[in-house]
Protein backbone atom coordinates (compact mmCIF):
# COMPACT_ATOMS: atom_id res chain seq x y z
CA UNK A 1 0.00 0.00 0.00
CA UNK A 2 1.53 3.30 -1.09
CA UNK A 3 -0.46 5.38 1.38
CA UNK A 4 1.58 6.59 4.35
CA UNK A 5 0.71 7.14 7.99
CA UNK A 6 0.39 10.83 7.06
CA UNK A 7 -2.87 10.07 5.31
CA UNK A 8 -4.19 7.92 8.15
CA UNK A 9 -3.65 10.78 10.61
CA UNK A 10 -5.31 13.22 8.21
CA UNK A 11 -8.41 11.04 8.14
CA UNK A 12 -8.68 10.72 11.92
CA UNK A 13 -7.67 14.20 13.07
CA UNK A 14 -10.67 16.14 14.52
CA UNK A 15 -11.56 19.74 13.77
CA UNK A 16 -9.50 22.28 15.71
CA UNK A 17 -12.48 23.22 17.87
CA UNK A 18 -13.86 19.68 18.18
CA UNK A 19 -16.98 20.52 16.18
CA UNK A 20 -18.36 18.57 13.27
CA UNK A 21 -18.65 21.56 10.96
CA UNK A 22 -16.48 24.61 10.32
CA UNK A 23 -18.41 27.83 11.04
CA UNK A 24 -18.61 30.14 8.04
CA UNK A 25 -19.93 33.72 8.12
CA UNK A 26 -22.99 34.18 5.89
CA UNK A 27 -22.69 32.40 2.58
CA UNK A 28 -18.92 32.15 2.90
CA UNK A 29 -18.18 34.93 0.40
CA UNK A 30 -17.88 37.77 2.93
CA UNK A 31 -14.94 38.60 5.21
CA UNK A 32 -16.50 40.52 8.14
CA UNK A 33 -13.21 42.22 9.06
CA UNK A 34 -13.28 44.08 5.73
CA UNK A 35 -16.64 45.81 6.19
CA UNK A 36 -15.01 49.09 7.20
CA UNK A 37 -12.43 49.13 4.38
CA UNK A 38 -12.71 52.02 1.91
CA UNK A 39 -12.52 50.21 -1.41
CA UNK A 40 -12.81 53.52 -3.23
CA UNK A 41 -9.02 53.69 -2.91
CA UNK A 42 -6.41 51.15 -3.98
CA UNK A 43 -5.20 48.84 -1.23
CA UNK A 44 -1.52 49.20 -0.32
CA UNK A 45 0.69 49.34 2.76
CA UNK A 46 4.32 49.99 3.69
CA UNK A 47 5.17 51.53 0.32
CA UNK A 48 8.16 53.68 -0.62
CA UNK A 49 9.74 55.13 -3.76
CA UNK A 50 8.97 54.81 -6.61
CA UNK A 51 5.35 54.35 -5.45
CA UNK A 52 5.45 57.56 -3.37
CA UNK A 53 7.98 60.13 -2.18
CA UNK A 54 9.27 58.21 0.84
CA UNK A 55 12.88 57.05 0.34
CA UNK A 56 13.24 53.28 0.57
CA UNK A 57 15.81 52.26 3.22
CA UNK A 58 18.57 50.36 1.39
CA UNK A 59 21.00 47.94 3.02
CA UNK A 60 24.46 47.17 1.62
CA UNK A 61 25.13 43.68 0.27
CA UNK A 62 26.87 41.48 2.80
CA UNK A 63 25.23 43.10 5.81
CA UNK A 64 24.66 40.44 8.52
CA UNK A 65 21.00 39.64 9.18
CA UNK A 66 19.05 40.79 12.21
CA UNK A 67 15.97 38.70 12.93
CA UNK A 68 13.17 40.67 14.57
CA UNK A 69 11.19 38.43 16.94
CA UNK A 70 8.28 40.86 16.89
CA UNK A 71 8.05 41.13 13.11
CA UNK A 72 9.74 38.19 11.37
CA UNK A 73 11.72 35.86 13.66
CA UNK A 74 12.99 33.51 10.94
CA UNK A 75 13.46 35.82 7.92
CA UNK A 76 15.44 39.02 7.43
CA UNK A 77 14.86 40.92 4.18
CA UNK A 78 17.48 43.46 3.07
CA UNK A 79 16.61 45.64 0.08
CA UNK A 80 19.98 46.22 -1.58
CA UNK A 81 18.97 48.26 -4.63
CA UNK A 82 16.08 49.30 -6.85
CA UNK A 83 16.03 50.17 -10.53
CA UNK A 84 12.63 51.58 -11.37
CA UNK A 85 10.30 49.10 -9.70
CA UNK A 86 12.73 46.17 -10.04
CA UNK A 87 14.32 45.13 -6.75
CA UNK A 88 17.52 43.38 -5.68
CA UNK A 89 16.98 42.04 -2.18
CA UNK A 90 18.79 39.55 0.02
CA UNK A 91 16.69 37.07 1.99
CA UNK A 92 18.29 35.60 5.11
CA UNK A 93 16.58 32.57 6.63
CA UNK A 94 16.83 30.65 9.89
CA UNK A 95 18.51 27.27 9.58
CA UNK A 96 16.61 23.98 9.60
CA UNK A 97 17.59 20.43 10.66
CA UNK A 98 20.25 19.12 8.27
CA UNK A 99 21.73 22.53 7.63
CA UNK A 100 24.88 23.77 9.32
CA UNK A 101 24.63 25.43 12.70
CA UNK A 102 25.52 28.66 10.96
CA UNK A 103 22.87 30.46 8.92
CA UNK A 104 21.92 29.04 5.51
CA UNK A 105 23.11 30.56 2.28
CA UNK A 106 21.44 33.96 1.70
CA UNK A 107 19.07 34.22 -1.26
CA UNK A 108 19.95 37.05 -3.64
CA UNK A 109 17.00 38.07 -5.80
CA UNK A 110 15.55 38.03 -8.35
CA UNK A 111 15.70 34.27 -7.90
CA UNK A 112 14.33 31.27 -9.77
CA UNK A 113 13.64 28.17 -7.68
CA UNK A 114 13.91 24.81 -9.46
CA UNK A 115 11.10 22.42 -8.57
CA UNK A 116 11.90 19.10 -6.92
CA UNK A 117 8.39 17.71 -6.54
CA UNK A 118 9.29 14.83 -4.23
CA UNK A 119 12.33 16.52 -2.76
CA UNK A 120 14.63 16.09 -5.74
CA UNK A 121 14.89 17.22 -9.36
CA UNK A 122 14.62 14.51 -11.97
CA UNK A 123 18.07 13.92 -13.42
CA UNK A 124 19.90 16.42 -11.19
CA UNK A 125 21.56 15.47 -7.91
CA UNK A 126 21.23 17.83 -4.96
CA UNK A 127 25.03 18.00 -4.72
CA UNK A 128 25.24 19.14 -8.35
CA UNK A 129 22.46 21.65 -7.84
CA UNK A 130 24.22 23.41 -4.99
CA UNK A 131 27.93 22.90 -5.73
CA UNK A 132 28.18 23.26 -9.51
CA UNK A 133 29.13 26.95 -10.02
CA UNK A 134 26.87 27.18 -13.08
CA UNK A 135 23.88 26.11 -11.00
CA UNK A 136 24.59 26.99 -7.34
CA UNK A 137 20.91 27.24 -6.41
CA UNK A 138 20.37 28.80 -2.98
CA UNK A 139 16.79 27.49 -2.73
CA UNK A 140 14.69 24.74 -4.29
CA UNK A 141 10.99 23.87 -4.03
CA UNK A 142 9.33 20.65 -2.88
CA UNK A 143 5.67 19.61 -3.04
CA UNK A 144 3.78 18.98 0.20
CA UNK A 145 0.97 16.95 -1.36
CA UNK A 146 3.30 14.51 -3.12
CA UNK A 147 5.63 14.13 -0.13
CA UNK A 148 2.60 13.44 2.08
CA UNK A 149 1.58 10.57 -0.19
CA UNK A 150 5.07 9.17 -0.81
CA UNK A 151 7.09 8.61 1.33
CA UNK A 152 4.98 10.32 4.02
CA UNK A 153 5.99 13.40 5.97
CA UNK A 154 6.23 11.48 9.25
CA UNK A 155 9.08 9.47 7.73
CA UNK A 156 10.74 12.68 6.52
CA UNK A 157 10.40 14.07 10.04
CA UNK A 158 11.88 10.90 11.55
CA UNK A 159 14.84 11.28 9.19
CA UNK A 160 15.49 14.76 10.53
CA UNK A 161 13.64 16.85 7.94
CA UNK A 162 13.94 17.06 4.19
CA UNK A 163 17.49 18.45 4.19
CA UNK A 164 18.64 15.28 5.95
CA UNK A 165 16.35 13.07 3.89
CA UNK A 166 17.95 14.46 0.73
CA UNK A 167 21.33 13.15 1.80
CA UNK A 168 22.90 15.49 4.34
CA UNK A 169 24.77 17.60 1.76
CA UNK A 170 25.25 20.34 4.34
CA UNK A 171 26.56 18.02 7.03
CA UNK A 172 29.22 16.39 4.84
CA UNK A 173 32.72 17.66 5.73
CA UNK A 174 33.43 18.38 2.06
CA UNK A 175 30.35 20.54 1.69
CA UNK A 176 30.41 22.65 4.85
CA UNK A 177 30.08 25.87 2.90
CA UNK A 178 27.37 24.61 0.55
CA UNK A 179 24.17 25.41 2.36
CA UNK A 180 20.83 25.73 0.61
CA UNK A 181 17.23 26.47 1.50
CA UNK A 182 13.91 24.76 0.87
CA UNK A 183 10.43 26.07 0.12
CA UNK A 184 7.33 23.90 0.18
CA UNK A 185 4.00 24.66 -1.42
CA UNK A 186 0.85 23.89 0.55
CA UNK A 187 -0.91 21.42 -1.73
CA UNK A 188 -3.37 24.05 -2.94
CA UNK A 189 -2.26 23.88 -6.57
CA UNK A 190 -3.35 20.24 -6.71
CA UNK A 191 -6.95 21.49 -6.45
CA UNK A 192 -6.47 22.59 -10.06
CA UNK A 193 -4.00 20.02 -11.40
CA UNK A 194 -5.94 17.10 -9.81
CA UNK A 195 -9.40 18.65 -10.01
CA UNK A 196 -11.00 15.36 -11.14
CA UNK A 197 -9.62 13.64 -8.03
CA UNK A 198 -10.51 16.32 -5.49
CA UNK A 199 -13.46 17.87 -3.68
CA UNK A 200 -13.22 21.20 -1.85
CA UNK A 201 -15.29 22.12 1.21
CA UNK A 202 -14.84 24.65 4.01
CA UNK A 203 -13.15 21.93 6.04
CA UNK A 204 -10.44 21.37 3.42
CA UNK A 205 -9.83 19.49 0.21
CA UNK A 206 -10.26 15.74 -0.19
CA UNK A 207 -8.04 14.02 -2.74
CA UNK A 208 -8.51 10.56 -4.14
CA UNK A 209 -5.23 8.71 -3.88
CA UNK A 210 -3.87 8.54 -7.46
CA UNK A 211 -1.91 5.38 -6.58
CA UNK A 212 -4.98 3.40 -5.55
CA UNK A 213 -5.75 0.34 -7.65
CA UNK A 214 -8.49 1.03 -10.20
CA UNK A 215 -11.29 -1.36 -11.07
CA UNK A 216 -10.27 -4.16 -13.39
CA UNK A 217 -13.91 -4.98 -14.11
CA UNK A 218 -17.27 -3.20 -13.76
CA UNK A 219 -18.35 -5.67 -11.06
CA UNK A 220 -15.30 -5.10 -8.86
CA UNK A 221 -15.86 -2.90 -5.80
CA UNK A 222 -13.03 -0.76 -4.49
CA UNK A 223 -13.05 1.53 -1.49
CA UNK A 224 -11.62 4.92 -2.44
CA UNK A 225 -8.51 5.85 -0.51
CA UNK A 226 -8.88 9.55 0.32
CA UNK A 227 -6.52 12.17 1.67
CA UNK A 228 -8.20 15.00 3.54
CA UNK A 229 -5.94 18.02 3.44
CA UNK A 230 -7.13 20.75 5.78
CA UNK A 231 -5.17 23.91 6.50
CA UNK A 232 -4.04 22.33 9.77
CA UNK A 233 -2.91 19.18 7.94
CA UNK A 234 -0.98 21.14 5.32
CA UNK A 235 0.92 23.02 8.02
CA UNK A 236 1.56 19.82 9.99
CA UNK A 237 3.04 18.19 6.88
CA UNK A 238 5.19 21.24 6.20
CA UNK A 239 6.36 21.37 9.81
CA UNK A 240 7.45 17.76 9.39
CA UNK A 241 9.28 18.54 6.15
CA UNK A 242 11.12 21.44 7.87
CA UNK A 243 11.44 23.72 4.85
CA UNK A 244 12.72 27.24 5.47
CA UNK A 245 9.67 28.80 3.79
CA UNK A 246 6.23 27.20 3.86
CA UNK A 247 2.97 28.25 2.22
CA UNK A 248 -0.55 28.65 3.59
CA UNK A 249 -3.20 26.38 2.11
CA UNK A 250 -5.29 28.50 -0.25
CA UNK A 251 -8.48 27.75 -2.15
CA UNK A 252 -7.15 27.67 -5.72
CA UNK A 253 -9.49 28.02 -8.68
CA UNK A 254 -8.37 27.70 -12.28
CA UNK A 255 -7.72 31.15 -13.74
CA UNK A 256 -9.91 30.28 -16.74
CA UNK A 257 -12.91 29.30 -14.59
CA UNK A 258 -16.00 31.38 -15.48
CA UNK A 259 -17.93 30.87 -12.22
CA UNK A 260 -17.80 34.25 -10.44
CA UNK A 261 -19.46 32.88 -7.30
CA UNK A 262 -16.75 30.24 -7.01
CA UNK A 263 -14.04 32.92 -7.12
CA UNK A 264 -15.85 34.98 -4.46
CA UNK A 265 -16.03 31.97 -2.18
CA UNK A 266 -12.41 30.99 -2.82
CA UNK A 267 -11.11 34.48 -2.07
CA UNK A 268 -12.86 34.74 1.30
CA UNK A 269 -12.03 31.12 2.12
CA UNK A 270 -8.35 31.73 1.38
CA UNK A 271 -8.34 34.35 4.16
CA UNK A 272 -10.15 32.02 6.57
CA UNK A 273 -7.81 29.14 5.76
CA UNK A 274 -4.80 31.39 6.29
CA UNK A 275 -6.07 32.15 9.80
CA UNK A 276 -6.27 28.42 10.49
CA UNK A 277 -2.78 27.86 9.04
CA UNK A 278 -1.39 30.68 11.15
CA UNK A 279 -2.85 29.23 14.35
CA UNK A 280 -1.68 25.70 13.50
CA UNK A 281 1.91 26.70 12.69
CA UNK A 282 4.04 24.97 15.33
CA UNK A 283 7.45 26.22 14.18
CA UNK A 284 6.88 29.94 13.71
CA UNK A 285 10.27 30.77 15.22
CA UNK A 286 12.18 28.84 12.55
CA UNK A 287 9.86 28.38 9.54
CA UNK A 288 8.39 31.25 7.53
CA UNK A 289 4.70 31.01 6.62
CA UNK A 290 3.73 33.01 3.51
CA UNK A 291 0.06 33.77 2.75
CA UNK A 292 -1.04 33.61 -0.89
CA UNK A 293 -2.97 36.39 -2.61
CA UNK A 294 -5.93 35.00 -4.54
CA UNK A 295 -8.90 36.65 -6.27
CA UNK A 296 -8.86 35.36 -9.83
CA UNK A 297 -8.32 37.94 -12.55
CA UNK A 298 -10.49 40.59 -10.88
CA UNK A 299 -8.19 43.60 -10.55
CA UNK A 300 -10.88 46.29 -10.52
CA UNK A 301 -11.19 48.80 -7.71
CA UNK A 302 -12.75 46.92 -4.81
CA UNK A 303 -12.49 43.65 -6.73
CA UNK A 304 -11.54 40.23 -5.43
CA UNK A 305 -7.77 40.76 -5.58
CA UNK A 306 -8.24 44.00 -3.65
CA UNK A 307 -10.31 42.22 -1.02
CA UNK A 308 -7.73 39.51 -0.55
CA UNK A 309 -4.95 42.09 -0.27
CA UNK A 310 -7.03 44.11 2.20
CA UNK A 311 -7.54 40.96 4.25
CA UNK A 312 -3.80 40.38 4.57
CA UNK A 313 -3.20 44.07 5.31
CA UNK A 314 -5.77 43.86 8.11
CA UNK A 315 -4.07 40.80 9.56
CA UNK A 316 -0.66 42.45 9.44
CA UNK A 317 -1.69 45.84 10.80
CA UNK A 318 -4.72 45.20 13.01
CA UNK A 319 -4.33 41.62 14.15
CA UNK A 320 -0.51 41.91 14.32
CA UNK A 321 0.19 38.72 12.42
CA UNK A 322 3.90 38.14 11.84
CA UNK A 323 3.99 37.84 8.04
CA UNK A 324 7.53 37.38 6.67
CA UNK A 325 6.59 37.49 2.97
CA UNK A 326 3.77 37.20 0.47
CA UNK A 327 2.99 35.00 -2.52
CA UNK A 328 0.92 35.82 -5.60
CA UNK A 329 -1.11 32.79 -6.65
CA UNK A 330 -3.83 31.73 -9.05
CA UNK A 331 -1.91 32.57 -12.25
CA UNK A 332 -0.03 30.71 -15.01
CA UNK A 333 -3.12 28.59 -15.61
CA UNK A 334 -4.00 29.50 -19.18
CA UNK A 335 -5.25 33.07 -18.68
CA UNK A 336 -4.38 35.72 -21.25
CA UNK A 337 -1.03 37.43 -20.83
CA UNK A 338 -2.83 40.75 -20.60
CA UNK A 339 -4.80 39.51 -17.58
CA UNK A 340 -1.66 37.89 -16.16
CA UNK A 341 0.54 40.97 -16.03
CA UNK A 342 -2.25 43.20 -14.69
CA UNK A 343 -2.72 40.95 -11.65
CA UNK A 344 1.04 40.93 -11.01
CA UNK A 345 1.18 44.71 -11.40
CA UNK A 346 -1.68 45.25 -8.96
CA UNK A 347 -0.21 42.95 -6.32
CA UNK A 348 3.27 44.49 -6.52
CA UNK A 349 1.79 47.98 -6.20
CA UNK A 350 -0.09 46.87 -3.07
CA UNK A 351 2.24 44.53 -1.15
CA UNK A 352 4.80 45.89 1.35
CA UNK A 353 8.18 46.94 -0.03
CA UNK A 354 10.04 45.51 2.96
CA UNK A 355 8.89 41.91 2.39
CA UNK A 356 9.68 39.36 -0.35
CA UNK A 357 7.15 38.85 -3.16
CA UNK A 358 6.88 35.36 -4.64
CA UNK A 359 5.07 34.76 -7.96
CA UNK A 360 4.01 31.12 -7.93
CA UNK A 361 4.28 28.77 -10.89
CA UNK A 362 5.93 31.22 -13.30
CA UNK A 363 9.14 30.25 -15.07
CA UNK A 364 9.27 31.40 -18.69
CA UNK A 365 12.36 33.60 -19.07
CA UNK A 366 10.40 36.47 -20.65
CA UNK A 367 7.89 36.38 -17.79
CA UNK A 368 10.71 36.66 -15.26
CA UNK A 369 12.19 39.70 -17.01
CA UNK A 370 8.81 41.45 -17.27
CA UNK A 371 7.53 40.57 -13.79
CA UNK A 372 10.80 41.57 -12.13
CA UNK A 373 10.36 44.97 -13.76
CA UNK A 374 6.98 45.11 -11.99
CA UNK A 375 8.55 44.25 -8.62
CA UNK A 376 8.52 40.44 -8.17
CA UNK A 377 11.42 38.80 -6.30
CA UNK A 378 10.92 35.01 -6.42
CA UNK A 379 9.71 32.47 -8.99
CA UNK A 380 9.28 28.72 -9.40
CA UNK A 381 8.21 26.48 -12.26
CA UNK A 382 8.69 22.97 -13.63
CA UNK A 383 9.11 24.37 -17.16
CA UNK A 384 12.94 24.40 -17.44
CA UNK A 385 13.39 20.81 -16.27
CA UNK A 386 10.22 19.37 -17.77
CA UNK A 387 10.96 20.79 -21.21
CA UNK A 388 14.50 19.41 -20.89
CA UNK A 389 13.10 15.88 -20.64
CA UNK A 390 11.52 16.45 -24.06
CA UNK A 391 14.90 17.35 -25.51
CA UNK A 392 14.36 21.12 -25.52
CA UNK A 393 17.12 23.45 -24.31
CA UNK A 394 16.75 27.10 -23.29
CA UNK A 395 19.00 29.41 -25.29
CA UNK A 396 19.34 33.16 -25.96
CA UNK A 397 17.93 34.55 -29.17
CA UNK A 398 14.57 34.97 -30.84
CA UNK A 399 11.38 33.82 -29.12
CA UNK A 400 10.59 31.26 -27.93
CA UNK A 401 14.27 31.05 -26.98
CA UNK A 402 14.49 27.27 -27.26
CA UNK A 403 16.59 24.72 -29.14
CA UNK A 404 14.95 21.43 -30.09
CA UNK A 405 17.81 18.97 -29.91
CA UNK A 406 15.75 16.19 -31.48
CA UNK A 407 15.43 18.21 -34.68
CA UNK A 408 17.30 17.26 -37.84
CA UNK A 409 19.24 20.52 -37.70
CA UNK A 410 21.09 19.27 -34.60
CA UNK A 411 21.90 15.83 -35.97
CA UNK A 412 25.26 16.91 -37.39
CA UNK A 413 25.97 20.07 -35.40
CA UNK A 414 29.38 20.31 -33.75
CA UNK A 415 28.26 23.23 -31.55
CA UNK A 416 27.51 22.89 -27.88
CA UNK A 417 24.02 23.91 -26.74
CA UNK A 418 25.10 27.45 -25.89
CA UNK A 419 28.68 28.69 -26.34
CA UNK A 420 29.94 30.29 -23.14
CA UNK A 421 27.47 28.43 -20.87
CA UNK A 422 29.06 26.92 -17.78
CA UNK A 423 26.85 23.83 -17.49
CA UNK A 424 28.37 20.36 -17.57
CA UNK A 425 27.38 19.70 -21.18
CA UNK A 426 28.57 23.02 -22.61
CA UNK A 427 31.81 23.31 -20.64
CA UNK A 428 32.53 19.65 -21.40
CA UNK A 429 32.18 20.16 -25.14
CA UNK A 430 29.25 17.77 -25.57
CA UNK A 431 27.88 18.66 -28.99
CA UNK A 432 24.34 19.07 -30.15
CA UNK A 433 24.92 16.07 -32.43
CA UNK A 434 25.89 13.92 -29.47
CA UNK A 435 22.85 15.00 -27.47
CA UNK A 436 20.65 14.41 -30.52
CA UNK A 437 21.94 10.83 -30.72
CA UNK A 438 21.40 10.24 -27.00
CA UNK A 439 17.84 11.54 -27.25
CA UNK A 440 17.05 9.34 -30.24
CA UNK A 441 18.32 6.37 -28.24
CA UNK A 442 16.19 7.36 -25.23
CA UNK A 443 19.33 7.55 -23.13
CA UNK A 444 18.45 9.24 -19.81
CA UNK A 445 21.86 10.94 -19.79
CA UNK A 446 20.53 13.38 -22.39
CA UNK A 447 17.65 14.55 -20.17
CA UNK A 448 20.07 14.89 -17.26
CA UNK A 449 22.52 17.06 -19.21
CA UNK A 450 19.80 19.24 -20.74
CA UNK A 451 18.11 19.65 -17.33
CA UNK A 452 21.40 20.88 -15.90
CA UNK A 453 21.79 23.27 -18.82
CA UNK A 454 18.29 24.69 -18.45
CA UNK A 455 18.73 25.29 -14.73
CA UNK A 456 22.10 26.92 -15.45
CA UNK A 457 20.42 29.14 -18.05
CA UNK A 458 17.80 30.27 -15.53
CA UNK A 459 20.37 30.94 -12.82
CA UNK A 460 22.54 32.97 -15.22
CA UNK A 461 19.45 34.93 -16.25
CA UNK A 462 18.44 35.91 -12.71
CA UNK A 463 22.03 36.77 -11.79
CA UNK A 464 22.24 39.01 -14.85
CA UNK A 465 18.97 40.64 -13.84
CA UNK A 466 20.29 41.31 -10.34
CA UNK A 467 23.52 42.77 -11.68
CA UNK A 468 21.51 45.17 -13.86
CA UNK A 469 19.39 46.23 -10.88
CA UNK A 470 22.44 46.77 -8.68
CA UNK A 471 23.89 49.02 -11.41
CA UNK A 472 20.51 50.75 -11.90
CA UNK A 473 20.45 49.55 -15.50
CA UNK A 474 17.41 47.30 -15.46
CA UNK A 475 15.64 49.41 -18.05
CA UNK A 476 18.50 48.77 -20.48
CA UNK A 477 18.66 45.07 -19.58
CA UNK A 478 14.94 44.47 -20.08
CA UNK A 479 14.90 46.40 -23.35
CA UNK A 480 17.86 44.43 -24.69
CA UNK A 481 16.38 41.08 -23.64
CA UNK A 482 13.02 41.82 -25.24
CA UNK A 483 14.57 43.15 -28.46
CA UNK A 484 16.72 40.02 -28.73
CA UNK A 485 13.62 37.86 -28.47
CA UNK A 486 11.51 40.07 -30.73
CA UNK A 487 13.66 41.82 -33.36
CA UNK A 488 12.11 43.92 -36.06
CA UNK A 489 11.30 42.04 -39.27
CA UNK A 490 10.67 43.76 -42.57
CA UNK A 491 10.48 47.04 -40.69
CA UNK A 492 7.73 45.74 -38.39
CA UNK A 493 7.90 45.29 -34.65
CA UNK A 494 7.16 41.75 -33.49
CA UNK A 495 7.04 42.39 -29.74
CA UNK A 496 3.72 41.28 -28.15
CA UNK A 497 1.54 44.13 -26.96
CA UNK A 498 1.25 42.70 -23.43
CA UNK A 499 5.02 42.94 -23.00
CA UNK A 500 5.02 46.58 -24.10
CA UNK A 501 2.07 47.41 -21.84
CA UNK A 502 3.54 45.61 -18.81
CA UNK A 503 6.96 47.21 -19.17
CA UNK A 504 5.25 50.55 -19.74
CA UNK A 505 3.48 50.14 -16.40
CA UNK A 506 6.93 49.60 -14.89
CA UNK A 507 8.24 52.80 -16.50
CA UNK A 508 10.11 51.07 -19.32
CA UNK A 509 8.95 52.36 -22.68
CA UNK A 510 9.17 50.19 -25.80
CA UNK A 511 8.05 51.54 -29.15
CA UNK A 512 5.57 49.74 -31.37
CA UNK A 513 4.55 46.14 -30.75
CA UNK A 514 2.19 43.56 -32.19
CA UNK A 515 -1.16 42.51 -30.75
Amino acid sequence: NTMSSSLEKSRKRPHPDGSTDIAVPGDGTVSPELKSVDFGRRVCWNKYQPYNDLPLPLVAEGTPPVFDPNESPALCCHVNAISGRARAITIHLANQPGQDAKLPKPIATPIFMPVGTKGCLKGVEISELISDPALSCPIILANTYHLAIQPGTELVDEMGGLHNFQGLPNACPSAKEQSYNLLTDSGGFQMVSLVKLSKVTEEGVSFENPFTKHKSSPNETLEKDMLLLRPEDSIRHQNHISANIIMALDDVVSSVEVNDARFQLATARTLRWYDRCYKAHAKALTQNLFPIVQGGLDTQLGGLREKCLAGFRHRAQEWKYKIPGYAIGGLAGGESKDDFWRVVDQCCRALPDNKPRYLMGVGYPLDLVVCSALGVDMYDCVYPTRTARFGVALVPGEAPGTLRLKSRDCAGSQQVIQPGCGCQACRGGITRARLHTLLKANNPLAAQLISQHNVAYMMFLVRSMRKAIMEDKYREFATSFVREQYPQKDGKDTCPKWVIDALGAAGIQLEGGSS
